[in-house]
């Protein structure tokens, strides 16, 4: 697999703040977000088999983290922000990179079996396509339940989906949904370990997430649990401004 896409902005000073999209997404997602980081530098990336960064060819949450870490620049102090499955690979890119803070948005914390073996389904069929734009940038930002917060402009679709022999296509390889359940304990106690700050944070509405999920990570690990009121999974979308509240000064 060739090098990831990767967003860059920001004064040249300071830590690297990496910004890592949820399942289905892409760097797009933070366009938000950015406006509230003059004194920052970050960067965004298309995460592999999505946006436009290559499909590798098999997906794992310490495959992505190496992906993420050879995109970066070295020697270079990290910062993560991750949404949903980001904030996986964000716990799992501190094994392979110093990382001072890792905050996760969204990220789900219990796996049912029928949760399992529905992304075990999707990851089975081929890629999406529509007849023509309209229609696949009217499903992206459904399935990703950004309709009410991007339009069919937006960086996010443009990165979302493609024209491929006359028709549009969504840019998501089918088989990135076969990542597998985090092994949280695993990722948790590893960053921790190296002296990482962890935050886990949810909309108090996410679907994804209930309040108490993290409970028991947390009193194993010492992760900080946050509930942002009135938010739901993209919190980082919905209200920006609160989900760059959680940074480090």
């Amino acid at each position: 697999m060739t090098g990831l896409d990767v967003l860059q902005g920001g004064p040249g000073n300071g830590p690297l703040l990496v910004l890592l999209h949820g399942m289905g997404g892409n760097s797009g997602v933070w366009s938000g977000l950015l406006p509230l980081l003059p004194g920052r530098r970050w960067a965004a990336v298309d995460l592999p088999g999505h946006g436009r960064s290559p499909a590798p060819a098999s997906y794992g949450y310490a495959d992505c983290a190496e992906a993420v870490g050879a995109a970066l620049p070295p020697d270079t102090e990290l910062v993560v922000l991750g949404h949903s499955f980001g904030g996986a690979v964000g716990l799992a890119l501190a094994a392979v990179r110093p990382v001072s803070a890792v905050i996760t948005v969204g990220m789900r914390a219990v796996w049912p079996p029928e949760f399992t073996d529905s992304l075990s389904a999707l990851a089975a069929k081929p890629t999406r396509s529509f007849d023509n734009r309209d229609d696949a940038a009217t499903f992206v930002l459904r399935i990703n339940g950004l309709t009410d917060f991007l339009g069919p402009d937006s960086d996010f679709v443009e990165r979302g989906i493609h024209p491929v022999d006359g028709r549009w296509k969504l840019t998501q390889d089918p088989g990135s949904f076969a990542v597998g359940v985090p092994p949280f304990d695993t990722l948790f106690g590893a960053a921790v370990a190296t002296g990482t700050s962890v935050t886990v944070a949810h909309g108090e509405a996410d679907v994804m997430v209930g309040v108490g999920d993290y409970d028991g990570f947390a009193a194993r690990h010492g992760v900080s649990v946050t509930v942002l009121p009135g938010l739901g999974h993209n919190a980082h979308v919905e209200s920006p401004t609160t989900v760059a509240g959680l940074l480090p000064a």
